[in-house]
């Protein structure tokens, strides 16, 4: 074996070594997948992917999306091995509480770990709104080619292909085709319940070719060199590239080729016999000297050329294209002091849709901030995110800020995720209210991730109508309000809807569920764009109240006009309204009090979904706790008891009581 050889082999074997003291050391782990694909990872690296570990978010990297995220020790070992701050002893924490090497990659914890992954599948998605993002933002500024255009890479197994997810990304990825996004299948032949034969019989490499990509292949995932040309090759693809890479599972264990291997740790025994099938004899936790200097060498000095001439270019840009070169720049920075965006005035009194209103509210979105992008899961007119005047993103207009998602909720928000992961755009998807279930596991990863994604749902409640209970959402609103991190705004009328757009840009982290109905409200007089940004506010507050209603969005109007009746009769009742629960509630103490200052017994919580979660809040709860209704919208609000008579009687029933 030549000498060059031989050291790509040790590179490799360290790989791996560490891939089994982590596992071993933790107890815990995943080493099956991570022991078989390594060589590709190693390829990756040492040969094609472009990144600075001394800057590690430069913005023209190389992406990379470890889609099968339950092999991170493989991903640690090879950030160690190629410079990112994370050294040794961050390898012996593998998996342990508050360590730097989680049981799966997590985005803004890990250094070089560009996406947060392990729910299978979503990582795929990630990549392909990388993609997207890298594409728009390479056409929109024409004179940035030194400065911008790289590549996106991820890596998944048979699992993440499984997934339904995968397929809606896949299949998007297809159609745009977009050629600078690489995937790396690991064909093992294994899930964790067995062999893939026992759920898996399709040709997947037919599967990617009907969905307009490019597919190559490499018959021996231990052979490096293989691996690395067909990289290269992908690279000069026009359409995105799938490498399928047959590998055996566990590779140099005793029970390699059994999914035994896929998440339980080798042990000292087995440990020591794989490591010598690798030829790699040294102790637990040790690198030779000749491995990170190989990666120095390839990795880094790679890495720091690229980043030399990027700054280089970058002042060049700037003198020679200021103006385009200072807005590029700024989309990265995503500098909300553009200026507050003109919004429109709204006719008090005057009947609007909040899904109308904040369509509008969009567009002046759109025209104060250039980097922002989205559009909808083939709703756009019913969602209100059809933006005059903004051409679509595709495959001939890479240039477009309006992207038609298809009918594709799940991958639109998971590539959403991918798109603020990757930097330079403001994205956000929309659809109606119920289907908020199909994407809800990428909304947890915007929220776990704290990225700057916003959701536009629509048809908010019963009042959908005909459509029926499929399309009624009863259980959203409180399952939306539980995930950790995501501000849930159901905006009362077209001022709150305003403040829920100030809110969105003025956000440097963390995602925005925008609550918006079908129906039209009335724009009212007492609701303010400025208080409303508090989460919470009075609107309604007669001397010697001695109840207190709580109200969102349709019902807050109805909740007034009740009030107002009451205390016109002597029964004074105060009315607050709360488009953003949870922002409200991070007000301080004494904020909190002066709006609720009424104690918990003498409080009416009105909300046309579930009563799940107010109880907190109010001991008196007037919601929907069963589902919906097909008839015309006002039958059906009539029906549940919502429309202001019965609502009114409602009241004054819990008013009564002693």
């Amino acid at each position: 074996m030549a000498k060059k050889e031989k050291l790509q082999e040790k590179c490799i074997g360290a790989l791996r070594s560490l891939v089994i003291d982590m596992t071993n050391t933790a107890n815990s782990g995943h080493p099956g997948m991570a022991l078989d694909v390594a060589p590709s990872v190693y390829a990756l690296f040492h040969d094609h992917l472009v990144a600075s570990p001394s800057d590690p978010a430069w913005i023209n990297r190389d992406r990379f999306v470890l889609s099968s995220g339950h092999v991170s020790s493989l991903l640690y070992a090879n950030l160690h091995l190629c410079g990112y701050d994370l050294s040794m002893e961050d390898l012996k924490q593998f998996r342990k509480l508050g360590s730097r090497t989680p049981g799966h990659p997590e985005y803004g914890w890990t250094v070089g770990v560009d996406a947060t992954s392990g729910p299978l599948g979503q990582g795929i998605a990630q990549a392909v709104g990388m993609a997207i993002a890298e594409e728009s933002i390479r056409a929109r500024y024409p004179h940035s080619g030194g400065v911008f255009g790289h590549y996106t890479y991820c890596l998944c197994g048979d699992g993440c292909l499984q997934e339904g997810i995968a397929q809606e990304a896949i299949s998007l990825a297809g159609h745009h085709h977009l050629g600078k996004l690489i995937l790396i299948y690991d064909a093992n032949g294994a899930t964790l319940d067995g062999p893939t034969d026992d759920s898996l019989s399709e040709n997947i490499e037919h599967r990617f070719l009907a969905c307009e990509w490019n597919v190559l292949r490499v018959e021996d995932g231990n052979d490096y060199a293989a691996v690395s040309r067909a990289l290269a090759k992908a690279k000069k693809s026009k359409d995105p590239t799938l490498i399928i890479v047959k590998s055996i599972i566990g590779f140099g264990s005793k029970n390699q080729g059994s999914h035994k291997t896929h998440g339980s740790p080798l042990g000292a025994e087995d440990g020591a016999f794989a490591k010598a099938n690798y030829g790699y004899d040294y102790p637990e936790f040790t690198v030779p000297s000749e491995v990170y200097e190989s990666y120095k060498q390839s990795f880094v000095a790679r890495g720091e050329q690229a980043h030399r001439r990027f700054l280089e270019a970058k002042d060049a840009y700037l003198q020679n294209y200021p103006e385009e070169a200072n807005a590029f720049f700024e989309c990265f920075r995503r500098d909300v002091e553009y200026g507050r965006p003109a919004y429109p005035e709204f006719e008090i009194g005057k009947v609007v849709a909040t899904r109308a209103s904040s369509g509008k509210c969009l567009k002046a979105l759109h025209d104060a901030l250039p980097f922002t992008f989205g559009g909808s899961a083939d709703v756009a007119g019913s969602t209100g995110t059809n933006i005059e005047g903004e051409p679509m993103f595709s495959f001939a207009n890479r240039a477009g800020r309006d992207m038609h998602w298809g009918i594709r909720e799940f991958a639109m928000a998971s590539c959403c995720n991918g798109i603020a992961l990757h930097g330079g755009l403001l994205p956000y998807g929309a659809c109606f209210l119920v289907f908020a279930d199909y994407l809800k596991p990428a909304l947890r990863l915007s929220a776990l991730q704290e990225l700057p994604v916003f959701f536009l749902f629509t048809h908010d409640s019963i009042a959908v109508g005909e459509d029926g209970p499929t399309h009624q959402p009863i259980e959203q609103l409180a399952m939306l309000r539980s995930i950790p991190g995501l501000e849930v705004i159901r905006p009362a009328d077209a001022h709150e809807v305003i403040a829920a757009y100030e809110t969105i840009r003025l956000k440097k982290k963390g995602p925005t569920a925008l609550i918006l109905t079908r129906q039209g409200v009335p724009t009212l007089e007492e609701t303010s764009a400025e208080e409303a940004q508090k989460g919470g506010y009075l609107i309604f507050n007669p001397k010697g109240a001695k109840w207190l209603l709580l109200a969102t969005g349709s019902e807050v109007a109805p909740a007034l006009s009740i009030a107002r009746a009451l205390t016109e009769e002597g029964k004074p009742v105060a009315v607050a309204s709360l488009p953003s629960i949870s922002r409200f509630l991070g007000q301080d103490e004494k904020y909190i009090k002066d709006v609720l200052f009424l104690p918990r017994e003498k409080r009416i919580s009105i909300e046309m979904a579930s009563t799940f979660g107010w109880g907190g809040l109010a001991e008196h709860n007037i919601g929907i706790d069963r589902f919906g209704a097909s008839g015309k919208d006002k039958a059906v609000i009539e029906s549940f008891g919502f429309d202001e008579a019965s609502l009114r009687a409602k009241i004054e029933a819990i008013l009564g009581r002693k």
